[in-house]
């Protein structure tokens, strides 16, 4: 089988080193790929969103099988292009994408078939919206109802930030057409966690649990980024929690998708919270998460590559997969500057001696070649990955990888794990 994988990024690093393994991957490409995924597969500049390119590489190339991870691909339909043109692609239809492209669309599916979530409004001007918050209250979450790169999402502590976001986008537009639409939420108190499902139109089958951390500093301190570190599995999740995720989020979600006529074919990732009232959505994404899945593949014994196909062919029911009993953690390098303003091109030196340990994988999210030299080119640059027979262990051997690193230019959160190592 002949593969192309889309994107660029540490998830994309680490689907393309699974797919690599698998004994039914006869050829791996990549487009637009990074220096890292060059180790694994041969690489393509062609833009994630260059839906022409990407099929021409298809003809060209005679890929049989296309692996999408970013959002924005499968939001714009690419899924549906390569379907068209007789090339099987893992990941969902436009119109099932709404689920991640479309937080509203989201929210009112919720509405419909009684998933659990918080209590929400959808608005268009700002003096409803404001109207809104002044009713509900503070703290209250306010988010742009389209893709905002991870940047759309306001958890306002008072009413003036509210505020304050409400006018951002819907009066200054600071998120274009992807903030016309606000979604303003109750905000919801617990303990946040991923959890991840294939998904093949009827049947869903659950993967292993992740938790992420999401603000920039330690302490949980600091802006929201697309993620600074990961840890699989996630301690608060039991199995009776898992459970219950399956029977009340993901297989309602599955079931309302069908009937709406936007039968779900991929990956459906369930941002949760864990209330004292029992799992409640926060957001769908229609993707691997990252960092998440930078944790979740390290522990897959299974070949990932048959079960991928297996989502997009419809034949998941009574489909398997093997799980290590290790744990896997994820810290994130970042350039200096990130999330706002992250410093490019600083050199990184030091990633052999990091990776003499075999318990640890890095892989590439935003970096490029000049020469010999390996450069900063992106906000999250890379991700370390240990396994560890606990969270703990796990972290230890990340962070001893990390100090063998180079990189004046970058940093990283020193504490990735902390909430699932002092359950301890």
């Amino acid at each position: 089988m002949r593969v192309l994988i889309v994107g660029s990024g540490g998830r994309e690093h680490a689907l393309a080193w699974a797919i690599a393994a698998s004994p039914l991957c006869d050829a791996l490409f990549c487009a637009p790929g990074n220096p890292g995924i060059a180790e694994e597969a041969s690489c393509v500049p062609i833009a994630a969103t260059d839906s022409d390119g990407i099929l021409a590489l298809c003809r060209r190339e005679r890929i049989d099988f296309v692996v999408i991870g970013p959002e924005a691909p499968l939001v714009a339909g690419l899924a549906d292009r390569l379907e068209a043109a007789g090339v099987g692609a893992f990941g969902p239809s436009a119109a099932a994408a709404a689920l991640e492209g479309s937080k509203g669309f989201t929210k009112d599916l919720c509405a419909k078939y009684g998933i659990p979530t918080a209590a929400y409004g959808r608005f268009r001007d700002a003096d409803s919206a404001k109207d809104f918050v002044r009713r509900r209250g503070a703290p209250i979450v306010v988010k742009a109802d389209g893709l905002a790169a991870g940047k759309g999402v306001t958890v306002a502590l008072t009413v003036e930030e509210a505020f304050a976001a409400i006018d951002s986008a819907l009066t200054l537009r600071r998120f274009g057409a992807a903030g016309a639409e606000l979604v303003i939420e109750e905000f919801l108190e617990g303990e946040e966690a991923s959890f991840f499902a294939l998904l093949d139109g009827s049947h869903a089958l659950p993967l292993a649990t992740a938790q992420d951390h999401k603000r920039v500093g330690d302490g949980d301190t600091g802006p929201n980024t697309g993620g600074m570190g990961a840890y699989s599995p996630a301690p608060c999740l039991t199995p009776a929690l898992e459970c219950e995720v399956m029977e009340r989020i993901i297989t309602p979600t599955m079931r309302g998708m069908a009937a709406e006529g936007r039968s779900f074919k991929g990956v459906l990732y369930a941002g949760l919270m864990l209330t004292a009232t029992g799992p409640k959505l926060i957001e769908f994404n229609v993707r691997f998460g990252d960092p998440e899945c930078q944790v979740l593949l390290p522990r897959l014994k299974s070949d990932l590559l048959p079960a991928l196909v297996a989502a997009r062919d419809g034949v998941l029911d009574g489909f398997d997969l093997r799980w290590r009993d290790d744990a896997a953690l994820c810290v994130v390098l970042a350039a200096k500057g990130y999330p706002d303003e992250p410093v490019k091109g600083t050199e990184i030196t030091g990633l052999a001696e990091a990776a003499l340990d075999p318990a640890v994988k890095i892989f590439h999210a935003g970096t490029k070649r000049d020469g010999a030299r390996l450069l900063a080119d992106g906000g999250r640059v890379l991700n370390i990955v240990a396994l560890g027979s606990d969270i703990a262990a796990a972290r230890d051997k990340a962070y001893a990888a990390i100090d063998r690193i180079r990189w004046p230019g970058g940093f990283c959160r020193r504490d990735i794990g902390w909430r699932a190592i002092g359950r301890r």
